[in-house]
């Protein structure tokens, strides 16, 4: 058994919130620009002083609503201004915010709002608002459904109307009742594994969360950064961090749009982003494919190893040569630069979560001048609980603790944890609650390593562990995270439970695509499913999971693959909103492709 701590620095007190830093934000620095919301195309500042104003007059509206402390309301929305504003509304009058992610199927609105036992819910759209308005008679405890985004009077301003009847007094007496052991929010898992459950995270949860990004993070989350948010604020690691840059008063922007992200790069301009690492991948291999697409794959081929070279010699302690110097310097001016300038030409630092990067990747990043602080947690514990931090980097894990938690390996190598960020339960389950503990220690399900120092390394999920016929115990992470490297190769999913030997499920990146389709000679009208049998794309797809087979042993190895016809996506069921594969429908969607694997001929 291995086992490591990191005692906090800081303490949190009986009253210490999350949400005090909204009206101390007003009374300290009432002028700082907190958010900018994007209004018809435009950024458009608003002050400390301003937000807490409308936080306020939410909050009074909410008190009108007849919302007690401790009573549950939801969020059902996409990542807009007004989520943070709601979130600290809900905060301040003592109740709990429940997120619910607006790509949510009906199922899964009902499974969150009976279990949570919700009163009332803020939908984004008329069309969020009538999925919920249909469940009406299943859901005797919610009370009123407001829209954020309605044709009609929209939540805040039905909320600043009512919260005018409501003194102000009685909301400062709600602040001042908060204690740092109430709980703050509750939210439910994914549910790739089982039905989602709520955990409940409290106050100091969060405050150890917030604490502990600070001290890992000190020139970071602070005033004069600037952070765009684009992750789900239904996800935990968006959440976390969005209230820890506000509190460090860092300058906050938020959008859903995707698509548009590079546009809104270059106005906004961060200093920080936060993703997940799939994200990292797709502005990798769409720079790579670019470059092939314009005749110079060669060029990016060697810019990339030159990248990944440097930071390789960062960690030398010689630090890089001559020769390595120069090729730096000319890639930086023809290649580095432009990926630079897509993150708006401000952006010096990233961080990244939800599942492991690669060292790959980490080295490339911090080549170009970007350094990726890569961390690990789960919504139980309250987003991270290691991180890769400023001055103690080790590119390929997830990092140290943050300040107040320790970390346990047993002898299966399963990682346990407790300490200030990790919850205390589910909400109503105490059966799947003390299944997961063990004399205060949280099974986390995933497989690790720790060294010498105290850098984490997760290698794997306990649960997706794959047991061949042979008892060869496979974890797919390594396999998987190699292939998905691979420009052409959306998701990649290894198989081989009870079966002879490990085969993989292979999708194809519908933007990489078209471009390789070009410049191989195929009909432009060609779909996946068409191709999927074409000797040329089979044959690049064997070459990446030759590479993907350097990382394992031969008895690990993939032996035999198949391209899907589709991709995998989070609206037709395979992918969670931050990306991850949920095997258990891939396994069963794909059944026919899964058994042809292991067909005799």
């Amino acid at each position: 058994m291995r086992e490591f701590s990191i005692p906090a620095s800081f303490e949190v007190g009986e009253h210490d919130n999350i949400v005090d830093s909204v009206y101390a934000h007003e009374r300290d620095d009432p002028d700082h620009v907190i958010f900018q919301r994007l209004v018809d195309g435009d950024w458009k500042d608003v002050t400390a002083g301003q937000a807490a104003e409308q936080i306020r007059s939410v909050a009074l509206g909410l008190i009108a609503e007849g919302v007690a402390p401790g009573d549950r309301v939801a969020v059902f929305s996409a990542t807009r201004y007004e989520w943070p504003i709601i979130d600290f509304a809900i905060l301040s009058v003592g109740a709990l915010t429940v997120p619910i992610y607006e790509t949510s199927s009906v199922e899964q609105v009902r499974h969150v709002l009976s279990d949570s036992g919700a009163v009332l819910v803020f939908a984004e759209t008329d069309a969020h608002a009538d999925k919920i308005e249909h469940l009406a008679d299943e859901l005797p405890g919610l009370r009123k459904v407001l829209c954020i985004d309605s044709s009609g009077t929209s939540a805040l301003d039905e909320l600043t109307e009512a919260g005018k009847s409501i003194d102000r007094g009685e909301l400062d007496n709600r602040l001042a009742g908060i204690k740092s052991t109430d709980p703050a929010t509750l939210i439910y898992t994914s549910g790739t594994t089982g039905k989602p459950k709520g955990c409940q995270l409290t106050h100091s949860n969060l405050v150890y969360e917030i604490r502990g990004a600070k001290a890992a993070f000190p020139t970071l989350l602070n005033k004069g950064e600037r952070l765009l948010v684009f992750l789900p604020l239904a996800h935990v690691l968006a959440r976390a961090l969005t209230i820890s840059a506000f509190s460090n008063k860092v300058t906050l922007g938020f959008t859903s749009d995707i698509k548009n992200l590079v546009p809104m790069f270059g106005v906004f301009k961060p200093t920080l982003v936060v993703s997940v690492p799939r994200v990292f991948e797709k502005v990798y291999n769409t720079a790579e494919q670019n470059a092939r697409s314009d005749g110079k794959g060669k060029i990016f081929e060697i810019a990339a190893k030159t990248a990944i070279e440097w930071s390789q010699a960062q960690d030398a302690g010689t630090g890089p040569g001559v020769l390595l110097r120069v090729k730096h310097a000319l890639f930086d001016r023809l290649v580095y630069g432009k990926l630079r300038a897509a993150l708006g030409g401000h952006c010096h630092a990233a961080i990244s979560g939800g599942a492991p990067l690669g060292a790959r990747l980490g080295h490339f990043y911090r080549g170009v001048g970007l350094t990726i602080y890569e961390g690990y947690g789960l919504t139980e514990t309250s987003a991270a609980i290691t991180v890769n931090q400023i001055d103690s980097l080790k590119i390929g894990s997830v990092g140290k603790l943050l300040e107040g938690n320790s970390m346990r390996l047993i002898d299966d190598n399963e990682l346990l944890v407790r300490g200030g960020v990790v919850f205390a339960g589910y909400w109503h389950n105490e059966e799947e609650t003390n299944a997961a503990f063990s004399d205060g220690w949280f099974h986390t399900g995933d497989l690790g390593a720790i060294d010498d120092n105290g850098f984490l390394t997760i290698v794997g999920r306990k649960k997706e562990i794959i047991v061949t016929a042979g008892g060869k115990n496979v974890a797919p992470a390594v396999l998987e995270d190699r292939l998905r490297a691979h420009p052409l190769i959306s998701q990649a999913m290894c198989v081989g439970d009870a079966k002879p030997f490990i085969a993989a499920l292979i999708t194809i990146d519908p933007e990489a695509f078209p471009g390789w389709k070009e410049r191989n000679g195929k009909s432009a009208d060609a779909t996946v499913a068409d191709l999927a049998d074409d000797p040329d794309l089979t044959a690049e797809i064997d070459l990446a999971v030759k590479d993907a087979n350097q990382a394992v042993s031969k008895a690990e190895a993939i032996r035999k693959f198949r391209i899907l016809p589709v991709d995998f996506t989070e609206d037709t069921g395979e992918l969670t909103p931050t990306l991850k594969v949920k095997r258990k429908v891939v396994a069963e969607k794909f059944a026919s492709d899964i058994e042809g694997l292991y067909e005799k001929g």
